[in-house]
């Protein structure tokens, strides 16, 4: 039987202080193939072990699953703390008129994909993004060599 050491770490163990991590200025939300996404990945670390800047990626193989995430309820969430950084998630919902078990719920779930950040002031959890652009990008096409009229008409 595993003792608590054996326990897996939380997400919160391994984030550090917002003062102790530089942010690139920009974090992306893709919507990319797996093999797209990983192709994408290698060139980011390639740009970043040459000195350039980069942005942070999350990338979403699955477009259902990035609008599940970025609902408009939580992309209000996240514009609010993009634009006025709250002192608590209990002051962001009541700027918001919503429940605060909802925010609450809401931020944590954006916190899993390192899209928003907590800041431990006391009691009280700071949400904050640590970006300053959130760009969310789903790319469509055609595939490679396929342009006959007959793939591009309705």
């Amino acid at each position: 039987m595993p003792n608590d050491t054996d326990a897996e770490p939380t997400h919160e163990e391994f984030t550090p202080d917002a003062d102790e991590v530089e942010y690139p200025s920009t974090l992306r939300i893709t919507s990319l193939p797996s093999e797209q996404a990983q192709a994408a990945a290698v060139e980011r670390a390639d740009r970043w072990e040459a000195g350039e800047a980069v942005p942070h990626v999350v990338n979403f193989e699955d477009r259902s699953r990035l609008r599940e995430l970025l609902t408009d309820r939580r992309m209000e969430l996240l514009e609010a703390v993009m634009e006025q950084p709250p002192e608590s998630i209990r002051a962001l919902a009541s700027r918001l008129s919503r429940d605060v078990h909802d925010v609450h719920d809401d931020l944590h779930l954006l916190a899993e994909y390192d899209i928003i950040h907590f800041e431990t002031d006391g009691r009280a959890k700071k949400p904050y993004v640590p970006y300053d652009t959130v760009r969310i990008e789903v790319e469509f096409g055609l595939p490679r060599g396929d342009h006959s009229e007959s793939a591009a008409s309705v």
